[in-house]
């Protein structure tokens, strides 16, 4: 097998008694979707969080493209590629859907976001952040404010604002949240052919979605991995039925 893009190892997160990360370790192979899933308050966004940067692990340690990051802030690491969308929607709502990409752009060229009114109408900025809402299938509502567009149209252009970041993996917070069946079915087309440009870890609470999309599953109960494996692996374990899939299974 390739050797990982992510490595995770022995994580651990308290926050006084509440152990919320409590010894994790994974790992994320290139083409791979690894989706995490467990119950409300399993500790699944507190480990995005802490993969990502905008949460300090106590320890353990994290390596991304056999690098450990660590110690590196949240801007550095998405520089590095490791790109992120969140479980609530993290656009700025009065700036259109381009200029939404554009900043996201700018960031990865390392630039400041407060010289971003004068270089609004910049093609180095434009081109790629209009290439990126096509690929999302959003160009022709590149024009319009975020607060105007629906749900489902704000998940993509956050894809949008991922693949600006030339990601070589993506860290997905519940991307079905809050979409009816077919956006959810959309998306998760959507989001089954991204797997090769870069491998993605899957956090989601849908679980046609979970398992029409992931290679390997883990399962976090109370901060800790209770079992990971394939779907089918996962939807026969035993101790997962009791503790989160149940008859859903």
């Amino acid at each position: 097998m390739s050797e990982p893009v992510l490595e995770i190892r022995d994580l651990r997160k308290s926050f006084d008694a509440l152990k919320a990360t409590d010894g994790v370790s994974l790992d994320l192979h290139p083409g791979q979707i690894h989706a995490l899933i467990g119950p409300n308050g399993a500790g699944k966004s507190t480990l995005i969080h802490q993969i990502a940067g905008s949460l300090e692990a106590d320890s353990g340690t994290i390596r991304f493209l056999g690098k450990d990051i660590g110690g590196l802030d949240m801007a550095a690491r998405a520089r590095m590629g490791l790109a992120r969308s969140f479980q609530i929607s993290s656009l700025v709502q009065e700036f259109s859907a381009l200029r939404n990409v554009m900043l996201a752009v700018q960031a990865r060229q390392g630039s400041s976001f407060r010289f971003f009114r004068q270089v609004a109408g910049d093609a180095e900025l434009t081109g790629p952040a209009m290439a990126m809402l096509e690929r999302a299938g959003r160009a022709a509502r590149a024009h319009v404010p975020a607060a105007e567009l629906p749900h489902g149209e704000r998940r993509q252009i956050e894809i949008a604002i991922a693949l600006a970041l030339s990601p070589k993996a993506f860290l997905f917070d519940e991307p079905m949240a809050g979409m009816g069946p077919e956006g959810s079915r959309q998306l998760t087309s959507f989001l089954d052919g991204l797997r090769h440009e870069a491998p993605m870890l899957l956090v989601e609470h849908d679980m046609d979605a979970v398992f029409a999309l992931a290679d390997r599953v883990s399962v976090l109960v109370y901060g800790r991995i209770i079992a990971t494996g394939t779907v089918d692996e996962i939807r026969r374990d035993p101790d997962v039925r009791r503790a989160y899939l149940g008859d859903a299974a």
